[in-house]
Formats: C-alpha cells, sequence, structure tokens
C-alpha cells in the first residue's frame, strides 16, 4: 500500500461550494475509484490551497483507469468549476519526514 500527499488550488470564492459538494461525494465515483485501487483520499483546506492525502495500491495504474472512466471524467468535468488545477505537474508532494517511522 502506498500513501501519497498532493497540493492542488481552489479558484477564489468557491472555497465553501467545494465544501459542500464534498459533504457526500457521489457513490459511484467511490466505486470507480475502489476499483481503480484507491482505498482511502483526504482532503485538508488551508484557505484556497488543497493537500490530498492518497492510499491505493499503485498510483500511476488508478491514475491511468480513471482517466478512461466516464464516471471520473464526470466528476473532473463537475470539479473544474472550483479547483484552478493541481500544483506544479500535479504529482505527489515530496515526502520529507513521517514520525512513526523514526526510530530511536
Amino acid at each position: 500500500m502506498t500513501r501519497l500527499a498532493l497540493h492542488s488550488r481552489l479558484i477564489a470564492g468557491t472555497e465553501e461550494s467545494y465544501a459542500l459538494e464534498h459533504a457526500r461525494v457521489w457513490p459511484e465515483l467511490i466505486g470507480v475509484m475502489n476499483a481503480a485501487g484507491i482505498t482511502d483520499w483526504s482532503i485538508w483546506r488551508s484557505g484556497r490551497d488543497l493537500f490530498h492525502l492518497v492510499e491505493c495500491d499503485d498510483y500511476e495504474a488508478a491514475v491511468a483507469q480513471l482517466a478512461n472512466d466516464p464516471v471520473d471524467q464526470r466528476w473532473q468535468q463537475h470539479m473544474s468549476q472550483f479547483v484552478e488545477g493541481f500544483a506544479e505537474n500535479g504529482g505527489p508532494l515530496q515526502h520529507v519526514w513521517t514520525m512513526s517511522l523514526q526510530t530511536g
């Protein structure tokens, strides 16, 4: 299992609407994410910045599978009214430190 972090940014003024959209994400989207090997996805917000923690079997394979999925395509189109996009190249953030991994 892999855990990775992503960073995206909201369009100014859409913060509350974005939160409302995530009050109940489409169940069919959760189904296709699970089928792609994503077991959990959490999002935190600071101002307009969003930080995502994704747990999955293989992130690259999951992204490739979701890119061709009509449910995910509809969700991404719908969410594009709120999100400017992912930071830089959209890849994972560089891991720096995890307390539980430090010994001694």
